[in-house]
């Protein structure tokens, strides 16, 4: 690339999808450098995490980070499919502004880069919009699995062709959504159980929501996918499934923020990055397991209990992220507990205190880092899961919302790289679990995962190394990233600004 050019990155609101974003930008920056990135930021009401990471962010000098007004929009209580879609499109015309200037000072000087299209999180496709007015080409960048982009185009045509949704599906009398019905999918080697299949779809406006991002998705120039081919080589192949309306994948992961525990999440100071790793650096290596469900992740009491009693069970030494859920009926990330003992079964903490630890936020990357983890229970979100291939820890599969289950069926099932704890749970938004998991069963899931010497472990160290390789010069995902640069630079000829 000899010309120079700039890209707009317009990240979902929320740390979660920022991190991706950047660490996206950085990667593509690293690479050319005539390239320049301008991250558009929109900032949910009483988010702090976004600019505590900011500020904790060493980013190349040409990307450049552009705060939009936030029009003081009220979050809606437990109801986000109603909030996300507006909140987002409420800033097409602060976005409109921002890119505006951007192709006016380009303009006036000759020197100047080229606004060459909008790079968009897989949540802020209204944004198309926008750059369509200002004859500029759109790309998405995927933040989850190559299976989940080909489930999306699949509902989508699906709803097209039957004209329903997948939320009025049955089977004879019975919701599909409940049943053992397999159902195939084009980006799946074997058919999923409807009720593994991802909870969005069978809800009336989720699904309707994600019928219009597939849609919008038909509309842009590429899709840019956080996976690699070595470990997605079915779904990426199998994503057309002779589908002439899908655009260009570019599978360019794994994406990771390798180094992204910089700031203590931990509240109160109950617990510190520091007191954690000197903990691990004390136990055996291989030795422990660790519990952690991401951002939104947290249970009730009962299946709290639950939990403690499998850990306790098992005789495993274990590092425990437990969250407190927020308020019933209220739309917000779970927070520390001031003290855990009032959820956990009396004594608990005393007979654990030799070989176990419970803590709130979890420094998840580093933690994965470290020697002394065996294994990882998790609720299989994306970022998550590529993290356990990188760092070579197995997983046993939690799924707990979004596209989760799909990512946990996929590892089990299709690619033999984790072990299953309960691929089918759910929890609703209301923050109330749909289900309890006994301690037999999360027992039966640790100690399965901590076997020395089962096939999954094997499988993942393979894997380990193809997921390195990727990334490196000659990799797939090293060239699939620079046949997307090569298209960006392709349709700013045909896009004249």
């Amino acid at each position: 690339m000899n010309k120079k050019v700039e890209l707009v990155f317009i990240p979902t609101p929320g740390v979660g999808h920022l991190v991706s974003t950047v660490e996206l930008a950085k990667l593509l920056v690293h690479r050319h450098q005539d390239l320049s990135i301008t991250v558009l930021i929109m900032t949910l009401p009483s988010d702090t995490k976004v600019n505590a990471y900011l500020d904790s962010l060493s980013a190349p000098s040409r990307i450049n980070f552009v705060h939009l007004p936030n029009d003081h929009v009220s979050l809606p209580g437990s109801n986000p499919r109603k909030f996300f879609p507006s909140f987002i499109e409420s800033h097409k015309p602060h976005v409109k502004q921002t890119a505006s200037k951007l192709l006016h000072s380009q303009s006036a000087s000759d020197d100047s880069p080229r606004l060459a299209g909008f790079v968009l999180d897989m949540f802020c496709t209204y944004m198309i919009d926008v750059a369509d007015e200002l004859g500029l080409p759109s790309y998405i960048f995927f933040t989850s699995s190559a299976a989940s982009l080909g489930l999306t185009f699949h509902a989508q045509s699906l709803y097209d062709e039957l004209n329903k949704h997948t939320a009025e599906l049955k089977d004879s009398d019975t919701e599909l959504k409940d049943s053992d019905t397999e159902l195939k999918i084009p980006t799946l080697v074997n058919p999923i159980p409807a009720k593994i299949m991802p909870s969005l779809y069978w809800e009336k406006d989720w699904s309707m929501i994600l019928l219009e991002q597939s849609r919008r998705f038909r509309r842009v120039k590429g899709v840019v996918v956080n996976s690699f081919a070595e470990l997605e080589c079915y779904a990426i192949k199998s994503i057309y499934n002779g589908d002439t309306n899908i655009p260009p994948v570019y599978p360019v992961g794994p994406i990771l923020n390798l180094q992204g525990d910089g700031i203590d999440h931990g509240s109160g100071g109950y617990t510190t990055k520091l007191e954690i790793m000197e903990w691990l650096d004390d136990q055996p290596p291989s030795s422990v397991v660790f519990l952690c469900f991401g951002s939104m992740g947290s249970f009730n009491e009962d299946q709290v209990k639950e939990i403690a009693c499998a850990l306790e069970q098992s005789g495993h030494r274990f590092l425990w992220s437990l969250r407190q859920p927020p308020p019933k009926g209220q739309f917000a990330t779970p927070s520390d507990y001031t003290n855990p003992t009032d959820v956990l079964p009396k004594g608990f903490l005393d007979r654990t205190v030799k070989i176990g630890k419970v803590i709130g936020w979890a420094p998840q990357v580093s933690i994965l880092a470290h020697k002394a983890i065996g294994g990882f229970v998790s609720h299989c979100g994306w970022n998550s899961t590529l993290e356990s291939v990188w760092f070579d820890v197995p997983i046993a599969t939690w799924p707990i919302g979004a596209e989760q289950q799909l990512n946990a069926f996929e590892m089990v099932i299709e690619l033999g790289l984790a072990v299953e704890i309960k691929m089918d749970y759910r929890k609703d938004y209301s923050g109330e679990n749909q289900m309890i998991v006994s301690a037999g069963e999360i027992e039966r899931g640790i100690r399965k995962l901590m076997e020395n010497d089962n096939k999954t472990r094997n499988k993942l160290k393979e894997m380990n190394e193809k997921s390195r390789k990727a990334m490196m010069e000659g990799g797939s995902s090293f060239a699939s990233l620079g046949c997307f640069m090569d298209d960006v630079i392709s349709n700013l000829d045909v896009h004249k600004n």
